[in-house]
């Protein structure tokens, strides 16, 4: 899930990335408009941070809330993470780690721009159902095919393109990919950074709007991000292998938390809709099951994905995470959204590590081990009852 790394350690992550994400068959492309939301998980009523958060009461001594959040921690203590944040109700649960500190988060960019493209999809200046030909996008290395003009941009932003051209950064399934032309636009799930890589090249040119500077009006000021530094970023990647760049972001996990939080206040913030009714339905709904995808290991996973984000798939319902999804990057970078219990969790494993970029891992196993552990906690009515 890596995205604009350094030239020189693109091969250490790429190799690492093929063992953590595949490719599946086909399901029907995610709708070209903002649906209404599904009377679904409810939208959280409680507290939205101002300029910082505000805290969970503090758990009593000796209550089921302070031993289970204990029993997280302890555990988390035991994981290569940097940080973690947990929110309940808008309130921050669980800290632990420089949550302030700033890296790179990899491939939760993808789910960023999934988030962006809301409101431009709600505006009419986006309409998802256009072709690559239509919308002018093609390569200046190489080029693509006719047929791989014919994708749409809801195949891009669903990982179904059907393009196997190479992508300007590693870390893909694209050793996996079949022929070139094999395969028609939209029956086939691949991920595959040169989709990710273009669909931001189509959102810049349809909106004449940069992506860091619409994050930064449309998401990072409104959310008061407390961290995010736009100066920091700009799009990377080698230009040899594709005219389309990677768009890496660089935040603080506190950060990640708001942008969480927003997602599961259905795009509300204080009352302003920062994200279009329905969109973050729509990014969430199931384009590709988990059993659709392959190799089999990764259909074991039990994650479906949506558009641009993960889907925790086969959580029953009256588990805490039934109905959760998340953005994921390498190395351990989460936003985990739970509309059940109404959190969200960050957590980040920071890399470098003294200029090291091959260092250890926080898989999903682990993290969603942490996560079980902290919405499960008993706090608040759950310990009264």
């Amino acid at each position: 899930m890596k995205h604009g790394l350094p030239m020189h350690i693109a091969a250490l992550v790429s190799a690492g990335m093929l063992l953590l994400l595949a490719s599946g068959c086909a399901m029907p492309p995610p709708t070209a408009t903002v649906a209404p939301a599904p009377p679904a998980a409810p939208v959280a009523t409680a507290a939205f941070p101002g300029a910082t958060w505000q805290a969970w009461p503090a758990p009593a001594a000796g209550s089921a809330c302070q031993r289970e959040l204990q029993a997280a921690r302890d555990y988390v203590h035991t994981l290569d993470t940097t940080a973690l944040m947990a929110v309940r109700d808008g309130r921050v649960l669980f800290s632990e780690g420089p949550v302030e500190r700033v890296s790179i988060v990899f491939s939760v960019r993808k789910s960023l721009l999934a988030m962006l493209y809301g409101k431009y999809v709600a505006s009419g200046a986006i309409d998802l159902s256009r072709t690559l030909a239509d919308v002018g996008i093609d390569d200046a290395v190489g080029g693509l095919l006719p047929s791989e003009r014919q994708a749409r941009l809801r195949d891009l932003l669903a990982a179904r393109s059907g393009i196997y051209h190479a992508a300007a950064n590693g870390g893909d399934d694209a050793a996996a990919a079949p022929a070139r032309g094999s395969q028609a636009p939209g029956s086939y799930f691949l991920y595959n950074n040169w989709d990710f890589n273009a669909a931001g090249t189509a959102f810049e040119r349809l909106t004449g709007r940069g992506i860091y500077q619409a994050f930064a009006d449309d998401l990072a000021t409104p959310l008061q991000l407390e961290d995010f530094e736009p100066e920091r970023h700009a799009r990377s990647g080698d230009a040899r292998k594709s005219e389309h760049l990677a768009y890496p972001f660089y935040l603080s996990t506190r950060d990640m938390a708001r942008l969480g939080l927003l997602a599961l206040n259905q795009g509300q913030w204080h009352g302003q809709p920062l994200l279009p009714p329905g969109w973050v339905a729509q990014m969430t709904a199931q384009t590709t099951p988990a059993a659709q995808m392959h190799p089999a290991r990764t259909a074991r996973r039990g994650f479906g994905y949506g558009t641009l984000w993960w889907l925790l798939e086969k959580e029953p319902a009256g588990s805490p995470l039934h109905g959760a999804y998340m953005a994921w990057g390498v190395h351990g970078q989460y936003i985990l959204v739970a509309p059940a219990r109404s959190m969200v969790i960050a957590h980040k494993r920071e890399v470098p590590v003294a200029g090291n970029w091959n260092v250890s891992w926080v898989g999903p196993t682990e993290f969603l081990r942490a996560a079980r552990m902290l919405v499960a906690a008993r706090c608040g009515a759950e310990e009264a009852g």
